[in-house]
């Protein structure tokens, strides 16, 4: 486990410095803005600033300065459902899910930030409260390693109304998940109205398209329900290649109706490009 850790680590901290740092910066600001000083009211101050408190005391008007909160608060929504298990060739999901977490933690720290963790599958199986420092961070990779859900579906909503509950200043919220899930607009409009949301949506290769190999018999890993399919049949590739792209689409509208940024990762491909667009676009 220490190994796997210290893995992660080296690789997800390079990333992280050399890569990440400047992009995660720009990209997520200080979203709030706190208090810094009182000075002597100027001609064009904004009179909505105005200190009445210390206008009165002394007699002359005096207004309140604000500065940009650069300390964020990053919160990890992070799906430990039974399909996390699946990968057709490089890696599982569950093992790209939890080096792209380390990466955004490590980053986040190098930004100052604190980092807070939610780990769901149709309820919300642990919740780390945010902190800041290397010690914590390790505790939080070595929980997306070793970490055994008690259920094994999915449902998102659960894990954003927890999120909203939980957490009450505005943060800066990465949902990582595969995103197969019953419908969960309504809690993703009312989280990204309180905070700044982002969405990485894994998948691998074969679950967009079916490779014609026979009759195969599927195991999903949320139900427990097995199926039979000739994946040799063209008619069956096509329907699930459009059930596939169905999906996307309906999430893809969701997404943009809510306000939410995202992006798809796949498992046998380089994460870094789509995240750095992704970083790029909102910077």
């Amino acid at each position: 486990m220490l190994k796997r850790v210290r893995k992660i680590e080296i690789k997800t901290r390079g990333l992280s410095r050399h890569i990440f740092a400047g992009e995660y910066h720009s990209a997520f600001k200080g979203r709030g803005m706190a208090f810094s000083e009182v000075r002597e009211y100027q001609y064009g101050d904004d009179i909505r600033n105005i200190d009445w408190n210390v206008t009165a005391r002394f007699n002359h008007p005096y207004i309140k300065i604000f500065e940009e909160e650069r300390e964020l608060t990053v919160m990890l929504v992070v799906d430990v459902s039974g399909s996390r298990e699946f990968g057709t060739s490089v890696r599982f999901k569950k093992a790209l899910i939890a080096e792209i977490s380390a990466v955004l933690a490590f980053s986040a720290t190098q930004n100052n930030d604190k980092v807070g963790v939610i780990l769901f599958s149709d309820k919300v199986e642990k919740f780390i409260p945010p902190k800041k420092g290397r010690q914590h961070i390790l505790r939080v990779i070595r929980e997306l390693i070793e970490f055994t859900p008690e259920n094994t579906q999915t449902d998102v909503g659960a894990a954003l109304r927890y999120l909203t509950n939980a957490i009450k200043k505005r943060s800066t919220v990465f949902v990582i998940s595969d995103f197969i899930s019953p419908t969960f607009e309504d809690a993703l409009k009312i989280t990204s109205r309180k905070h700044d949301v982002v969405a990485l949506r894994i998948y691998d290769a074969h679950e967009a398209t079916m490779p014609a190999i026979g009759l195969v018999q599927f195991f999903d890993a949320e139900t427990g329900q097995t199926i039979w399919a000739d994946t040799s049949n063209k008619k069956v590739r096509q329907q699930y290649a459009q059930h596939w792209e169905n999906l996307n689409i309906k999430l893809d509208e969701m997404m943009r109706r809510s306000g939410i940024d995202n992006t798809l990762i796949r498992t046998d491909e380089d994460y870094v490009k789509p995240m750095m667009k992704l970083f790029k676009q909102r910077g």
